[in-house]
């Protein structure tokens, strides 16, 4: 079964926005994107206060689907869900699909938040990079979820933690999704970063 009000967590690059797309297509949700809300211009990140103000406003909706790992907004988010899906992948997957994501994003120029782009200088060569972020924070992402699962407060959340892309498809094929759905660039949702 799953709800009405999902958030999708895991590491940076695991594929917590490209699964959103197609569950909040299934279930006609509506996708709020945390690092939308997080942003502003020339990659800077909003006051902190304002965060949360944006969380609550757009997570006050009946029917969402939330992705994102922001632990400063978890007492905004998990409280009113209903539904936790934790892509919980190795290092290696994760680097691929944020290699395939940031090179396709770079070319594309593709704009992301508040104008904000990719560039190959902020991808590979700095110490702000996704890469250096993802190597940093993917153990720690990782080992706090058992435990703050486990507490009384979110043992309402029906939780889906999954271990691999062939994992997650499968799941969403037994919600609906057809295993080989196809993302907006013709490849399926979670092969495709």
């Amino acid at each position: 079964m799953i709800g009405d009000r999902i958030v999708i967590v895991g590491s940076t690059g695991s594929g917590k926005t490209t699964l959103a797309q197609p569950l909040s297509a299934l279930r006609g949700l509506p996708r709020i994107e945390l690092d939308a809300l997080h942003w502003g211009p020339n990659w800077t990140p909003v006051p902190r206060e304002e965060f949360r103000a944006r969380a609550a406003r757009t997570g006050a909706a009946e029917r969402w689907v939330v992705d994102g790992n922001y632990s400063q907004l978890r007492d905004i988010v998990w409280p009113r869900a209903n539904t936790l899906v934790c892509l919980d992948y190795h290092l290696p997957v994760i680097y691929w699909r944020l290699l395939r994501r940031t090179v396709t994003r770079v070319l594309a120029g593709a704009e992301l938040y508040a104008g904000n782009r990719e560039s190959f200088r902020n991808a590979f060569l700095s110490r702000d990079s996704l890469f250096v972020w993802a190597m940093q924070t993917h153990r720690r992402r990782r080992r706090p979820y058992p435990e703050e699962l486990a507490r009384p407060e979110n043992a309402h959340l029906d939780v889906h933690r999954f271990g691999s892309p062939n994992v997650t498809e499968r799941w969403l094929a037994e919600i609906g999704v057809p295993p080989n759905a196809d993302d907006a660039r013709g490849r399926g949702i979670m092969q495709g970063l």
